[in-house]
């Protein structure tokens, strides 16, 4: 009978980027790592639920759906989240950040202060610093305030990020424009009183990401299929993707599209997932007050 396995995605902590899988296994993602995985021949993806709850009727979601979540569970799992304001009194701390992605991309942003720099590593930041600490909703009118004074996005698509992690400029250098960036932001008026700003403090993750000397992509993973098989050995781990040396080139998994799927262990060295050509990186672009 043939082994099946249920992807729960990425997690990171304090050894690393580790897969995790229904039933609690986790399979760590150190470099070099064999990733070989095929997807059941009649195999169909199915929304995996809401908040530790399955999906109520097993809805078959879209193959390159990064949620696989079927409408209701997505409805359901973003009520109760705090991006959506879902959550009013939550009395733990949190803290606003600014994440640097690449030259021309960054963000502000709010997280948990017990979970650390978690948020910061599942988004793939290269670059951050702590900006301000305090109650939820201090830091959440912070947060607006920093993005509409600064014109800064509420996030940066996954594509942007991955057309420059192979060309970054240095450590120095990143550090030296995030703090910049910093420093304007801790000096506009109108912070919260509660929120107590804090010092700047650069946090590179380039070597935890395993981004140094990291090839270009020669491809990304648009979708798992029925029937498809990914074999290759881990290059970088950043956020949810994988950057892996196969027979075909290095390709980029984003393994937010493993989840809703029964797969299998690959005993082949073979990559038939279906595939599109990586985005360039773009030009820095200046975004008002704040480059």
């Amino acid at each position: 009978m043939t082994q099946v396995w249920r992807c729960t995605g990425v997690r990171w902590g304090e050894g690393g980027p580790v897969l995790g899988w229904e039933g609690g296994r986790r399979s760590g993602l150190e470099r070099g790592k064999r990733v070989a995985f095929g997807v059941l021949a009649e195999g169909v993806r199915t929304c995996v639920g809401a908040r530790g709850h399955g999906c109520p009727v097993r809805a078959e979601v879209p193959g390159r759906s990064t949620g696989a979540r079927c409408e209701e569970c997505a409805r359901l799992d973003r009520a109760h989240s705090v991006a959506a304001d879902g959550v009013a009194d939550d009395l733990r701390p949190y803290r606003v950040y600014l994440a640097w992605f690449g030259p021309g991309m960054v963000k502000v942003g709010i997280t948990a202060a017990e979970r650390g720099s978690a948020r910061l590593l599942e988004q793939g930041a290269v670059c951050f610093s702590w900006l301000g600490r305090g109650p939820l909703m201090a830091a959440r009118r912070t947060e607006e305030l920093l993005r509409a004074a600064l014109r800064v996005p509420d996030r940066i698509p996954y594509a942007d990020k991955r057309a420059v992690r192979a060309v970054l400029p240095s450590a120095e250098e990143r550090a030296a424009e995030t703090g910049q960036l910093h420093a304007r932001a801790v000096a506009l008026a109108n912070w919260p009183e509660s929120l107590e700003r804090l010092p700047f403090r650069a946090v590179d993750h380039a070597g935890v990401f395993g981004l140094d000397g990291l090839p270009g992509a020669d491809g990304v993973v648009s979708e798992l299929a029925a029937g498809c098989v990914l074999s290759g050995a881990v290059l970088a781990a950043a956020g949810p993707d994988l950057h892996l040396a196969t027979g075909g080139g290095v390709l980029v998994l984003d393994t937010r599209l493993m989840t809703g799927w029964e797969l299998t262990a690959a005993d082949r060295d073979e990559v038939t997932v279906p595939l599109r050509k990586p985005r360039a990186a773009r030009a820095a672009q200046t975004q008002d007050g704040l480059f």
